[in-house]
């Protein structure tokens, strides 16, 4: 049960309208890392999830929380828009080119479609999209895609601050900003906690590892002019899963048939396998790429 109080989480009350400005918000509202869109991922994660306890408690926080700051951006960009009617607006508009420029910035949307009001869309009109949340069942794969929504989600707020100077704006996007800066930390640390659990960082850690072909398992193939990638931790060492140790091909090649349709190529499995260990087989030099 969902119970709603009229207060709302922080204040969203702008210093003047400025409906170019709520243009710009839309995106924090209805965008792929807008608030819409984790406020669905955390719920569905939650409601999904079968084990009791903490982790599905903690979604349930997070989502019901976010429905907060949903009706925060709402209301703050409804308040953006009122106050000069659309008529007026457009007599001052003729009157002042540089008023006008200004208002042609403004979302065409808000007057004809929504009535001043916000939309569940971007800040380019297109509706929000529930393809956009992700809840797979496996917590891990899914708080570390909550992780990412997060800091995209703050990366944007932080830029919106940026784009004006109401300071009424500025105050309520400083409590988003606040949020987010939590939300993140806290993701961070429910995926060590997972990871610690699992004893294994790779989802999901079930798979059986003698199905899949364990000499690429941990090889970084130079697919690209230059050989800077060579130099990360990840081509060099133990493997983040302790299972195996970074390596790096400096000449990728093809290790498979050419691709043809007709006639048949030859049945895959009776093309010589990779070995079962040591280095993989240095493929034939290829002809240099014309430019």
């Amino acid at each position: 049960m969902f119970f709603h109080i009229k207060e709302m989480q922080y204040h969203a009350k702008p210093e003047r309208p400025d409906p170019v400005y709520a243009r710009k918000l839309q995106e924090v509202l209805g965008g792929q890392f807008g608030e819409i869109t984790v406020m669905m991922q955390y719920l569905f994660q939650g409601w999904n999830c079968r084990l009791e306890g903490k982790y599905k408690d903690l979604l349930l926080d997070l989502g019901t929380e976010e429905m907060a700051h949903v009706e925060m951006l709402a209301t703050m960009i409804a308040r953006l828009l009122d106050g000069t009617p659309a008529d007026a607006q457009e007599e001052a508009a003729k009157q002042n080119p540089v008023l006008g420029a200004i208002l042609g910035g403004m979302n065409p949307q808000h007057i004809i479609v929504s009535g001043l009001g916000a939309m569940p869309a971007d800040s380019v009109g297109y509706p929000w999209n529930a393809k956009y949340t992700i809840a797979s069942g496996n917590l891990l794969a899914d708080f570390r895609h909550n992780l990412a929504a997060e800091s995209q989600g703050r990366l944007q707020v932080c830029r919106l601050y940026e784009m004006t100077d109401d300071r009424g704006v500025k105050d309520m996007l400083s409590w988003l900003i606040a949020r987010d800066t939590y939300h993140q930390n806290l993701w961070i640390a429910a995926i060590a906690e997972l990871e610690m659990q699992e004893g294994d960082p790779v989802v999901p850690s079930t798979f059986p590892k003698e199905l899949e072909k364990r000499q690429v398992s941990y090889t970084l193939f130079n697919l690209s002019e230059g050989d800077a990638s060579a130099n990360g931790r990840w081509a060099q060492g133990p493997s983040m899963d302790g299972d195996g140790t970074f390596n790096y091909v400096a000449r990728a090649g093809a290790y498979g048939e050419k691709s043809s349709l007709m006639p048949a190529p030859p049945n895959v499995y009776d093309t010589p396998p990779l070995p079962e260990t040591g280095p993989l087989p240095v493929p034939p030099k290829q002809p240099p790429m014309k430019k």
